[in-house]
């Protein structure tokens, strides 16, 4: 027998084991092979991420590809793709890159995004979900790319949009998540989402999930993707606005201020849902109504006609809402009024329930048992009697609702400040009167309420800012019988007077800085204002004393009033209570330049100032304290638009003052019209030192010219003298030379008469001898010609001698003939007859032809030898074209030998190859012979 030792099998290591279940997965032909794979490699996933992509991550995206019609297969490789996604925090190779490097290997290929979308299609529910959940991975690892991919893929949108149809929550959430986090920036894909009737998808989701009381997170995600496809998008609010989409939005705020039917208490989580839900639905509303957009008048038109405007406000009046969402509701007012003067005029016709705990009037309209009033005293009430820390924020909204009230409408403002002269002047105390507030001093509870001030100082800056007839209107407000011996003071003065006893008791920073903010909008280019403050001295010489002293702590307070003294002297005249000439040396003897320009540099750079636009202007719970809050953004833009022109106020020269037109008219001297006057005059004594200078400089140019002038004349004379005795021997002597040329003309006019008679008698003696050499000539020629003349004449006789004698013969020969060849003969004889008198009279006619070609024969004799050397000429140019010719013939013959030897080497070449390749085909013929 063998004893057998048996020893247990080599364990294989993790790295062995995914690289034989990768190699599996790829080679495998059976899809349980390939699904038991994917199976082993998913346990190792987690914990091994690295080494699962590494070797298998193309598979399983190939497996999608392959088995994407079974259904547990995909389950399992989506599952496993997820894994790699999300890894165990404490695996070994767990890394944020194994995300980037798993996104670029689907977003580097189209047809695997397009994958996952296809499973979108599918009815199962592991395929739907876990492909969303694998998109919103992959999307948040490559954001760009992967919106690229899905806008791109085809129906991609398409396909996400549909499945907010899909009635499982679990899907239906996914969805909403992919499309929240695939629309915030890409305008596209929000135009395309929007397109495929996102919108009433929405409100068909958060209607089925119980609205904004009774539904839960969904709610929220719903009212973010909406908010993210409505943000800066004109056409998509357009398309809301005309779908009929904006009465579902205030349905859902009409829902949210109403009390609960059954009266039970919500519980704390689901109110903190539920509060939410309405912020975020409040921050929707916002969307539409951006400061300057496209579109904003329309959406409010919108908002009001659709009564969302009268629901927010309820909301925000509501005794049930939490501050937040009140705060929230009345900013959203605000958006909807601002701008719009149609709206604004008709806002204040809207009533509210009552903020205080007790009505005035206790008889009017209620709802729900709580005393109505009319929102404009409604929100002055929230600002200005609402004393509770917590309610900050109502405040601080209630009161940018009042300044959206009195934005930019000046009718609006005129009416709500007088109003607000009357209620003052009346003997009813109205505690929620701003100028009341402004006008009485500052109570013991300003240390517990300093914003009570601080509103009321923001809403009158609103009433009055760069409006002329709100600023007389306000300044008119005066206190004190001038009857009855009191003091009469304006407006002006009571609140500096205010500021001034502030500052002296040291009072909340809050409170001064509200006057001072006030007071400085208010006087800048107010002429009349800034006199009213001028009346009492001693408030100039208080807020020097706040400008010098020396203290850290209040930064804010010092700056603002250096800049208030800058505004007064800016705007101050030669006939203020304090002259400008007066008010200068005083600024800068107590205070000093450098002091001045440090306090407001010192304001600029402050954190308040500076980043007032980063700060948010809210109660921080947390903290217990008042809230930062100190500047009206107004009055911030007011500081940073003139704080130069401030700044250099104190440099300018006294005497200087500046011009202000308030409703056409004109008030103070223009600086513009001073600087003109005396540049003008500076020219002017310019050119008049310039013409004294050189008037001078032309009467010494005078004298001088007249002595020159004298000079002249007497030098003149003596030489017209000479000239005039010069003048006359030449007369004579030019007398006599002339004299002499006519002689001697005379003698040479005889002379050449006596010429041109002896060259008469030449020419007339040659042209007799010429006359006679050419006569002598023609005589000899016309001998000649009659010679020839005469020898023709002799032949032709003998001709016809001979042809007569002829003709005898004929004759006697014919009478021989016979008697029927006689009349043919005869008429032969007649006809010889009547061809020699032609030709007689041919004979005739050459003779008198040759005569005529005689006497042409003189005249074309020069004719004809011009015409031969014309002939010449033509023949030696025909001949230099013709040896051109030759030439480029001889050229061409030669291109063309050229031509043709290299036509005879391709030849031969060609010829070559065509033997090579005959000899391999005979080789190639000869070993299949053998072969066979």
């Amino acid at each position: 027998m063998f004893s057998a030792v048996t020893t247990a099998p080599a364990k294989q290591s993790v790295g062995e084991t995914i690289t034989v279940l990768s190699g599996r997965l790829s080679s495998a032909t059976l899809l349980e092979d390939r699904r038991a794979a994917i199976q082993g490699l998913r346990s190792f996933a987690k914990e091994y991420p690295a080494s699962v992509a590494s070797g298998a991550l193309r598979s399983l995206i190939g497996c999608l590809s392959k088995d994407g019609g079974d259904v547990d297969t995909v389950k399992v490789v989506l599952e496993t793709l997820l894994m790699l996604f999300n890894p165990n925090e404490d695996s070994p190779e767990a890394s944020e890159e194994i995300a980037l490097w798993l996104a670029d290997e689907f977003t580097q290929r189209q047809e695997n995004i397009t994958l996952l979308l296809d499973f979108l299609e599918t009815p199962d529910f592991y395929s739907r979900l876990y492909s969303l959940q694998l998109l919103i991975a992959i999307l948040a690892a490559r954001t760009e790319r992967t919106e690229e991919c899905v806008f791109t893929a085809p129906l991609g949108i398409s396909r996400l949009v549909a499945i907010l149809d899909d009635r499982r929550e679990a899907v239906r959430s996914e969805a909403i998540t992919l499309l929240t986090y695939l629309s915030p920036s890409n305008i596209d894909i929000q135009k395309l989402v929007a397109f495929e009737d996102a919108f009433k998808r929405i409100f068909t989701i958060i209607e089925s999930e119980g609205s904004l009381l009774e539904g839960g997170q969904v709610i929220e995600d719903c009212l973010i993707l909406l908010a993210n496809l409505l943000r800066l998008n004109a056409s998509n609010q357009t398309q809301f606005r005309e779908t009929g989409c904006v009465p579902q939005l205030s349905k859902m705020l009409q829902s949210a201020y109403q009390p609960p039917e059954d009266g039970e208490e919500v519980a704390p989580w689901a109110q903190a849902q539920r509060n939410r839900n309405l912020y975020a639905l409040l921050a929707v509303i916002r969307l539409f109504l951006v400061r300057g957009a496209v579109g904003t008048m329309q959406n409010q038109s919108a908002f009001w006609h659709h009564h969302l405007l009268y629901h927010a406000l309820q909301l925000a009046f509501s005794h049930s809402a939490e501050n937040p969402i009140k705060a929230e509701a009345l900013v959203t007012c605000a958006d909807i009024i601002r701008g719009n003067s149609t709206l604004q005029e008709n806002f204040a016709q809207l009533q509210v329930p009552s903020p205080l705990e007790s009505s005035a009037n206790g008889n009017g309209p209620q709802a729900n048992g709580v005393p109505k009033v009319y929102v404009i005293d409604g929100l002055l009430d929230l600002t200005l009697c609402v004393h509770n820390l917590q309610a900050f924020d109502i405040r601080m909204a209630a009161c940018e609702c009042l300044k959206a009230y009195l934005y930019n409408h000046a009718g609006i403002r005129e009416h709500f400040l007088r109003r607000a002269i009357e209620g003052h002047k009346s003997d009813i105390v109205e505690s929620a009167n701003v100028l009341t507030t402004l006008l009485r001093s500052p109570a013991e509870d300003s240390t517990v309420d300093p914003y009570r001030y601080w509103f009321a100082a923001c809403i009158m800056l609103h009433l009055i800012f760069e409006n002329a007839t709100t600023k007389d209107l306000a300044r008119q407000v005066t206190e004190g019988n001038e009857e009855e011996g009191e003091e009469v003071v304006t407006s002006i003065q009571i609140i500096t007077s205010h500021l001034v006893t502030s500052l002296s008791r040291s009072d909340d920073e809050r409170i001064t800085i509200g006057y001072l903010m006030l007071l400085m909008c208010w006087l800048f280019e107010d002429l009349d204002g800034v006199n009213d403050l001028l009346e009492e001295g001693s408030n100039v010489q208080r807020l020097i004393q706040t400008v010098v002293k020396n203290t850290s702590s209040e930064t804010l307070v010092q700056g603002l009033c250096s800049m208030l003294l800058g505004v007064v002297y800016e705007f101050s005249t030669k006939d203020s209570p304090i002259p400008r000439g007066t008010l200068q040396p005083l600024l800068m003897s107590n205070m000093g330049r450098d002091r001045y320009i440090d306090r407001m540099g010192k304001v600029r750079a402050h954190p308040f100032v500076r980043d007032f636009e980063m700060i948010p202007q809210k109660l921080d719970p947390s903290t217990g304290k008042l809230p930062e809050v100190y500047f009206d953004s107004m009055f911030v833009e007011f500081f940073k638009d003139n704080f130069s022109r401030i700044l250099r106020a104190i440099d300018r020269d006294p005497g200087m003052e500046i011009s202000v037109i308030t409703n056409g008219v004109q008030k103070g001297i223009s600086r513009e019209l001073v600087d003109s006057l005396r540049a003008q005059l500076d020219e002017k004594e310019n050119a008049l030192q310039e013409c004294q200078a050189s008037l001078a400089h032309l009467e010494q140019q005078l004298g001088q010219e007249r002595a020159d002038s004298r000079r002249f004349k007497e030098t003149t004379s003596v030489d017209f003298t000479r000239l005039k005795s010069l003048n006359e021997s030449l007369q004579r002597k030019h007398e006599d030379e002339i004299r002499q040329l006519h002689e001697q003309h005379g003698v040479k006019e005889a002379e050449l008469q006596k010429h041109i008679e002896t060259a008469r008698k030449e020419a007339a003696t040659e042209i007799e001898r010429l006359q006679k050499k050419a006569d002598a000539e023609l005589q000899a020629k016309v001998e000649a010609y009659e010679q020839q003349l005469r020898a023709k004449e002799e032949e032709y006789q003998k001709q016809m001698k001979l042809k007569e004698e002829q003709h005898q013969k004929d004759t006697e020969e014919v009478r021989k003939q016979t008697e029927e060849g006689r009349r043919r003969r005869q008429s032969e004889a007649d006809r010889s007859s009547r061809r020699a008198e032609a030709e007689k009279a041919d004979l005739k006619a050459t003779i008198s032809r040759l005569e005529v070609d005689l006497m042409k024969a003189n005249k074309s004799k020069t004719q004809e030898a011009q015409a031969a050397k014309e002939a010449s000429e033509r023949a030696e140019k025909k001949t230099a074209e013709l040896q051109k010719k030759v030439q480029q013939l001889e050229a061409k013959t030669k291109k063309a030998e050229e031509l043709l030897q290299e036509k005879e080497k391709e030849k031969e070449s060609t010829q070559g190859e065509l033997d090579d390749m005959l000899m391999l085909f005979a080789d190639a013929e000869e070993k299949d012979g053998e072969v066979d």
